[in-house]
């Protein structure tokens, strides 16, 4: 049975939030020399969809945490960086070769997901 810590979801959410926050706090300059997008979307629209595109990602990690019996620190980052490369990773880098993304914003990117997921992995593994 999945057992879910919605308070703990809700916290590792808003933390890979905030460390995604940071992370293109960091390299805004370099993403926006790089990227062909025109402008960045309104921040009331920006806000919730983040949000709730962590949370999505918080819980899934969470229930996987759960049904695989993964806990502890080192257990859980472990998770976290296997979903990094098994996910993220190979869809961005995908992207590079299918769709011709230049492999600088992927690495923003990817380098953005791994900072997230460890974030919601230490969250999940240190939550009492």
């Amino acid at each position: 049975m999945i057992e879910l810590d919605f308070l703990a979801i809700a916290v590792a959410a808003v933390a890979a939030f905030v460390v995604s926050g940071v992370w293109y706090g960091v390299f805004a300059r370099q993403l926006k020399e790089l990227s062909s997008s025109a402008e960045p979307k309104p921040l009331a629209l920006l806000l919730p969809v983040e949000l709730v595109r962590n949370a999505v990602v918080t819980t899934v990690m969470a229930g996987l945490a759960s049904v695989s019996g993964t806990a502890g620190l080192s257990g859980t980052l472990a998770l976290g960086l296997a979903l990094w490369t098994g996910f993220p990773l190979v869809l961005l880098v995908g992207s590079i070769f299918h769709e011709s993304v230049p492999w600088r914003i992927a690495a923003l990117h990817a380098g953005d997901w791994l900072v997230k997921l460890l974030a919601i992995s230490a969250v999940i593994a240190l939550w009492p």
